[in-house]
């Protein structure tokens, strides 16, 4: 099913989504949006946190941000300045299509959902091959561990198309835009680069700077043991002398604190930068295209490191990389590790047992997987 033009679009206007990973997610499909519609202009409305992300990328020509608390009807009035003649809405949510709605944009494409079809004038079906994230019981979790005691578990079959990215591409794809995957792709300047090194005295390290970034948003379940960041990044250290950089928002500023304490050496100079909670967004972007290699728990910055074509190592537990693993489904690059937890992935915020999908995970593994990655670079 695609979209019919008399008359191709003129300007077009991306409702973003509002999470920095799923926002990364969407690149491939606003760089086919781009492919089909090159004359065109696009504008993203896009969380004010989100807005600096999408400086200098290739897909858009305007951003239009929106704070949080702000009403529907603001963020209309804002659009319809803009007077866009087609709207593509990429959250699934009711708000976000109303919004559009309220702008008055006359062509609104999005997925069909509950309590907000009558919000669009083109509804696109659920795709074949989607994948949904379905959080797991406690009974049911108890389930898949018995199973595996007894020799009942079954094998999981792949799917190829499982990958976030298909989803985002399937709605461009209803405009006539090509629906093969892209690697995500953001970009920094050289002068952002420089700029970043120079703020932050980086010029002067001798040696791989290797980011670090413990701590996920999300929940403490897509996490990996701080004991065990710790025994890595020491371990790490030890066999190639690097500089961490360790980095994450306000709220990992703890976390990273009791880590960058832990793994300086003691009677050397210093091995490591606690950035935690100090960077812009277009800082943490430089300084992620810095880095040789990024050890990460599944979150935002892992998937701006991939799309910027840094590698990254990446311990799975609650989440799947299937779905929302960084960069290209099947990227080389990169690092995906996962225990042989048959609970996992259970998509919790927090595990109703014993941590198990995380605590497989051992060190040697996640130190080994680093060590590759920075040999071939």
């Amino acid at each position: 099913m695609s979209v019919s033009f008399n008359i191709p679009p003129r300007r077009i206007l991306v409702r973003g989504t509002n999470w920095l990973g799923d926002a990364v997610m969407t690149t491939p499909a606003l760089l086919r949006l781009r492919e089909k519609f090159s004359d065109a202009h696009i504008a993203l409305l896009t969380h004010a946190k989100l807005a600096a992300l999408w400086q200098q990328h290739p897909a858009i020509n305007e951003t239009i941000s929106f704070s949080a608390g702000e009403s529907v009807f603001s963020i209309a009035k804002k659009v319809r300045a803009g007077k866009f003649d087609l709207a593509l809405v990429l959250p699934n949510s009711p708000r976000a299509a109303l919004e559009i709605f309220l702008a008055g944009i006359p062509q609104r494409i999005g997925y069909a959902r509950p309590w907000r079809n009558f919000l669009l004038t083109q509804v696109v079906p659920p795709r074949v091959g989607a994948v949904k994230m379905h959080k797991r019981t406690a009974g049911e979790i108890q389930s898949l561990i018995a199973d595996e005691q007894s020799g009942k578990r079954k094998a999981e079959s792949g799917n190829s198309t499982a990958h976030q990215i298909h989803e985002y591409l399937h709605l461009t794809a209803a405009l006539g835009a090509n629906p093969e995957p892209l690697a995500p792709q953001l970009a920094v300047t050289p002068g952002e680069i420089a700029a970043a090194k120079n703020k932050f005295a980086l010029e002067k390290i001798n040696g791989p700077v290797f980011g670090l970034n413990p701590g996920a948003e999300y929940g403490p379940a897509k996490r990996w043991p701080l004991e065990k960041f710790i025994t890595a990044a020491k371990e790490i250290q030890q066999r190639t002398h690097c500089f961490w950089v360790v980095l994450g928002g306000k709220g990992d500023a703890e976390l990273a604190t009791r880590i960058a304490g832990e793994i300086q050496q003691p009677a050397s100079r210093s091995q490591h930068l606690n950035l935690a909670g100090q960077t812009s967004l277009r800082e943490l972007m430089a300084l992620l295209k810095i880095c040789r290699v990024v050890l990460t728990n599944d979150t935002g910055p892992m998937h701006v490191a991939a799309a910027l074509g840094t590698p990254v190592v990446v311990p799975f537990g609650s989440t799947s990389p299937e779905l929302t693993g960084p960069g290209l489904p099947g990227d080389a690059r990169h690092r995906l590790l996962k225990s042989d937890a048959p609970c996992a992935p259970c998509f919790l915020r927090e595990c109703p047992i014993d941590f198990r999908c995380m605590n497989g995970l051992g060190v040697e593994r996640v130190v080994a997987a680093v060590l590759e990655l920075n040999a071939t670079r």
